[in-house]
This record gives structure tokens, sequence and C-alpha cells, in this order.
């Protein structure tokens, strides 16, 4: 999710659509939070360690 949240940042940068950038930004904080999460020992989506 990171990775995806990467790309579309990168990709509405380039050509300039702003919601693009937006969902990559949300994607991006997202995907932070849940590999927080995981590294600290909590379940997440009834996994154990999120990748």
């Amino acid at each position: 999710m990171i990775a995806l949240g990467i790309i579309l940042l990168v990709v509405g940068l380039v050509a300039g659509i702003s919601i693009l950038w937006t969902i990559g930004v949300v994607l991006l904080v997202i995907g932070a939070a849940l590999w927080i999460l995981g590294s600290v020992g909590h379940a997440v989506g009834g996994r154990k360690h999120y990748w």
C-alpha cells in the first residue's frame, strides 16, 4: 500500500492530476499506520504481521 501511494504521488505530480496526488497521500498515510501497528505487535486484519 505504501508503494502504491508513492507511485500515485509521483504520477499525480508529473501529470498534474490532483486527485491522484490526494489518493496517493491517503494511501501512504494508511499504509504507514498499518505498518507501524503491525511492527509493534498489534494484529492488523487478523494477521500478526503486516507486510
